[in-house]
């Protein structure tokens, strides 16, 4: 994923990345969440530099110790399990799919929620080995993915850097619509694209706001771009999403 400039959608405010065409994984970006656990009006949600890719499941952790530890004793290493699965490096899992799972539900209250900024995102299209880069129209106007996040969590992102404690963020995928299907037919994100769709996902009780996780309607979005990680021109507008 590349960043660009992000805009808080009440009030226009613009914000920038860490530098252009930054890859998300290993940095911060910008989302909007609220400030504090208690806060519930729209009102109090402020920008905020977190770092994407949420929590992976404990399974996916155990499974990749799992996976190390049987290496290091066909070499004949002493293996200290518990240990070797508290530093297992997670990466971060950037795209929520299934919400039904107990893993995410922690995270689908409103104290959770977050929008992603972003002016146009690609999907990797395997016939031609090349992005191909989605937004509403050639302008790339500022929309919003549907995202949670997960406060001070304390994992091995990498093992150079060991334990952090950070805040962390990822964004809904569903079903895609028909243009995004044609290139990646699995999923595409979930993109708010009005003030109040914003406001249902921000405050609305989980039963209301999870309507929200479904495909934009076909024709929504255009291609802008293919094969570049960046603009068509050098301009002072937004970057882009991958």
């Amino acid at each position: 994923m590349y960043a660009g400039r992000a805009a808080d959608p009440r009030t226009g405010a613009v914000s920038e990345p860490p530098g252009p065409h930054t890859s998300l994984e290993f940095y911060p970006w910008i989302i909007v969440r609220f400030r504090c656990t208690k806060c519930r009006r729209y009102g109090d949600a402020r920008l905020a530099m977190t770092r994407w890719g949420m929590p992976s499941s404990k399974k996916a952790l155990l499974d990749a110790a799992t996976k190390r530890a049987d290496k290091l004793r066909a070499k004949n290493k002493p293996v200290d399990f518990d240990l070797l699965l508290r530093m297992e490096p997670d990466g971060g899992t950037t795209n929520v799919r299934n919400t039904s799972s107990s893993h995410w539900k922690r995270w689908l209250g409103v104290e959770s929620r977050c929008l992603v900024p972003f002016n146009s995102f690609s999907e990797f299209d395997w016939g031609t080995k090349q992005d191909v880069w989605f937004a509403f129209g050639e302008e790339r106007p500022t929309a919003f993915f549907a995202g949670i996040w997960a406060r001070q969590w304390t994992s091995v992102r990498k093992i150079k850097t060991g334990e952090e404690t950070i805040d962390l963020y990822a964004f809904l995928t569903t079903d895609p619509n028909a243009e995004v299907g044609a290139i990646h037919p699995k999923a595409m994100p979930v993109i708010l694209t009005t003030p109040e769709e914003c406001e249902t996902w921000m405050t609305a009780p989980w039963e209301q706001a999870r309507a929200l996780q479904r495909p934009l309607p076909d024709g929504s979005l255009d291609i802008v771009a293919r094969g570049r990680k960046q603009d068509a021109a050098e301009q002072s507008g937004p970057n882009s999403f991958a």
